[in-house]
């Protein structure tokens, strides 16, 4: 429990002024998202922008990953829409409180662990999945609604001007670093573009053109729903995903953060921080959330590696949502819009289009598929989910091809199977051709010094050949079973029926 609450590291050197201007960008760049994920959820922006605000506050502080933004996100909004609508707000605080404490089990009893079961082809389709994501977002803001709720294109000068501001935006981003890195570069392009639209009065679309994000502290509240079965019933399904899906995609970002930084960051510890947050939250009238790619590569790219930009981030967003709405909302969309763009371009794995035909095939495919049900679902747990269930079963289609068997016989006119590779549920059906029960001798040796029995079907394939032998009216002896398999064949005998008749002269080799 001591590594949860040693939450600073007094040792390492921090650069205060990239930490304060890399947490002012990330700050900026939060409110619209928070805004855009609150109204897809069908609840109040300032809800958003509350969870915003806490989760990356206790995120920032107790997290296992400094540098790494967490906040409301598009993934929890899609999860929690449908209970909105059917039961309102109240039953969403109720179920992020429950969901954050289901994840703080999760840190508490290291199931974080489990994260390193996603293989290298899922982490490249989930990153470009999400990168395309990201980009696909945006084209949004090329987009405009009348009255009626009828969406068109923009046209005309004010699609130029979103286009020029746009491009001017990412250039900047581009070609500031090349100049000096005294700022960061994003943070420069929003302030230059803000300036040149707000000094020039140039019509476009701005922060405050989606909504209002002027608000007091977050209220604290107790979640209004009953206390009964019912209401557990009825928020349980939905906190479990909300966990789950906050984990999934909270871990695979510290995981990318760790590779783009050559750190290491803690998982369990980043489970418990998460489900911190989201309990607060919770009590704080948020719609919960989980860590954000988007702005923590931001937050990276800016330089920033301590916790303190993240602390500053939310504290900077609580000030916007209380002093500073008059002046965040001016912000023109084009500033942020180029922004995003840029971290989408920075996030997409290029150097994946040169393993096509360089890497397996069944690699190439779960990357494309996990990147396709990302981009089509915008459920970025169930792609990864997916992807690392065909990459176990190729690994198991893989791995049952490899069992074979050596067949001698020595002078004694005993016959030796010498078996090659895992017993497991893939390789039972090559295991059992592998024997020739009725032209076999008398006494049959099946060696497993190169094999191991891995699970319930490869003792029940054990069981099945012993059986047919003694049916036969000959001996078979299991030779050289490994501990582990001895003890496996040992707990299953009160399940089924292992029949070994061993030959006490062999010994088992350890």
């Amino acid at each position: 429990m001591k590594g949860y609450f040693n939450i600073f590291d007094f040792s390492q050197q921090v650069n205060y002024k990239t930490e304060i201007l890399s947490g002012l960008t990330v700050a900026l760049a939060l409110v619209p998202e928070a805004v855009a994920f609150a109204l897809i959820a069908g609840l109040s922006p300032l809800t958003g922008l509350y969870a915003a605000f806490t989760i990356g506050l206790v995120t920032s502080i107790f997290g296992g990953r400094p540098g790494m933004i967490s906040g409301a996100t598009g993934a929890i909004a899609v999860v929690i829409v449908a209970l909105a609508k059917s039961h309102g707000v109240e039953y969403i605080f109720a179920t992020v409180v429950l969901a954050g404490i289901i994840q703080v089990l999760a840190g508490l009893l290291k199931l974080g662990k489990f994260i390193r079961l996603v293989p290298h082809p899922v982490m490249f389709g989930f990153v470009n999945g999400l990168a395309i994501v990201i980009f696909m977002s945006q084209i949004g803001q090329f987009q405009t609604a009348d009255q009626a709720g009828n969406v068109s294109w923009l046209a005309g000068s004010p699609l130029y001007t979103m286009l020029g501001l746009v491009l001017l935006t990412m250039l900047i981003i581009w070609g500031l670093p090349k100049l000096t890195k005294a700022i960061p570069s994003s943070l420069a392009a929003i302030l230059t573009i803000s300036a040149i639209v707000i000094g020039f009065n140039i019509d476009t679309r701005s922060v405050g053109d989606i909504a209002s994000i002027q608000g007091g502290f977050p209220p604290f509240h107790i979640p209004f729903v009953p206390f009964t079965l019912d209401t557990l019933l009825i928020i349980l399904p939905y906190a479990v995903i909300v966990a789950g899906v906050g984990l999934i995609e909270s871990l695979l970002t510290l995981n990318l953060i760790d590779e783009i930084t050559e750190s290491r960051g803690r998982g369990n510890k980043e489970a418990v921080a998460q489900g911190m947050a989201n309990i607060v939250t919770g009590f704080f009238s948020g719609m919960g959330g989980c860590a954000m790619i988007g702005q923590s590569l931001i937050n990276i790219s800016s330089g920033a590696r301590a916790r303190l930009s993240g602390i500053f981030a939310s504290l900077m967003l609580l000030a916007f949502i209380m002093f500073g709405s008059g002046l965040i909302e001016q912000i023109p969309m084009a500033a942020l819009t180029g922004v995003m763009v840029m971290v989408a371009i920075g996030t997409f794995e290029w150097a994946s289009f040169k393993m096509i035909g360089r890497m397996p095939k069944h690699d190439i495919f779960v990357g494309m598929l996990v990147a396709a049900v990302t981009v089509l679902l915008h459920n970025l747990a169930l792609a990864v989910l997916i992807g690392v269930i065909i990459s176990a079963l190729v690994f198991a289609w893989e791995n049952a091809k490899r069992i074979r068997a050596q067949k001698t016989v020595d002078e004694k006119g005993v016959k030796h199977y010498h078996i090659y590779g895992p017993l497991f549920f893939g390789s039972v059906s090559a295991f059992n051709d592998k024997f020739e029960v009725l032209a076999d001798p008398a006494e049959v040796v099946i060696d497993f010094s190169e094999s191991r029995i891995a699970d319930m079907s490869g003792i029940e394939a054990v069981n099945k050949i012993t059986e047919r032998y003694h049916k036969a009216g000959k001996k078979v002896h299991l030779k050289h079973l490994s501990p582990d398999c001895r003890q496996l064949l040992r707990n299953a005998n009160d399940i089924i029926d292992v029949n070994i008749i061993e030959d006490p002269t062999y010994r088992v080799v350890v």
